[in-house]
Formats: structure tokens, sequence, C-alpha cells
């Protein structure tokens, strides 16, 4: 399916292959690399090699930022960010996911399509991984930054001096 083109690199399959424990059953691209070029984020294709959907538009695979995301979901994040974050800002965030999918289903797909928006989610926050991913790949999204925030304040041992970007390691 030319859902993304071109094809990933043969050593990007491999490293993403090596972080996920699997091959990605569909294309990609890496959207943000650590300094070392290692991946950390993916911008999947909207449908899988086999047609099946993807809602999952942004996927965070880099370590250490997949396992401090962890940890703070464990925390009790995904509630404490819906309540920071409210649901009108978090279903406008998801329209926006959404629409940029969508956009990328080849003209013409006749099959069954992605639905939902961040990580697939209809309302409220289901992942922190899939919101901080598309905030690392330079999408406007509010749950996403406050997981910066969030990492930064763990980074930094609780200062806030206003650079969460940089102490959570955005990367454009």
């Amino acid at each position: 399916m030319p859902a993304v083109d071109p094809p990933p690199e043969p050593e990007d399959v491999a490293a993403v292959a090596a972080l996920l424990g699997r091959t990605p059953a569909g294309r990609f691209e890496v959207v943000v690399r650590h300094g070392d070029g290692t991946p950390v984020v993916i911008r999947n294709a909207p449908l899988l090699d086999d047609g099946t959907p993807m809602p999952t538009r942004y996927w965070l695979v880099g370590d250490p930022e997949r396992t401090q995301v962890s940890r703070l979901e464990s925390a009790g994040g995904v509630a404490a960010a819906e309540a920071a974050i409210g649901l009108a800002a978090t279903a406008d965030a998801h329209r926006r996911y959404a629409a940029e999918r969508d956009a990328a289903v080849p003209a013409g797909h006749l099959g069954p399509r992605p639905s939902g928006g961040v990580g697939g989610t209809r309302r409220g926050v289901k992942c922190l991984h899939a919101h901080y991913a598309w905030y690392l790949a330079g999408g406007d999204d509010p749950v996403g930054r406050w997981v910066a925030e969030r990492l930064a304040a763990v980074a930094t041992g609780g200062r806030s001096d206003g650079r969460a970007d940089a102490m959570a390691g955005r990367h454009r």
C-alpha cells in the first residue's frame, strides 16, 4: 500500500525493530532522532502493509523517553493529564491529529480507515506515549506539552524555569 513514500531505510527498520522487539508491520518514517541518530519518534502510514488501518500516526519508540513516559503513566499520569488539560482541549487535539492522519490515506482507498484521534482515542486521554510522540514531532498537543513539562520537572529536580522543551529533550 503506497501510504508513505519512500519505504523506510533498512537501517531504520532494523533500529525500530530492535526498539519495539518486532518488525514494524507497515511503512514509517523516523521524524525525531537522538543526537546519535537513533530513532525516538516514527510517523506511521495510516494503513499497514496488509491494509489494516493504523490509527497511531506518531509512535514513541526511543528510550529513555518510552521508559520515562511509562513511569509517568504508572504514577497516574493519564488521569492527571486529562484533568489538567480538560476534555475540550483534548478533543481539539484529537481532531487535528485525525485530520493529519486521514489526509495521508491514499486517494481512492475503499477499505477500512483509521479512526479516532491521538493513538486511536475517541475521547479523553488513553496513552501519554502517543501524545508525547506527536508533541516531539512538532504537533500542537497540549497533553504532549504537559508530559514534557512533567519530564522536565523530574529531570531538573522540580525546578521550573520555562525550559520544559529543552529539559524534556524535545527534538526537531
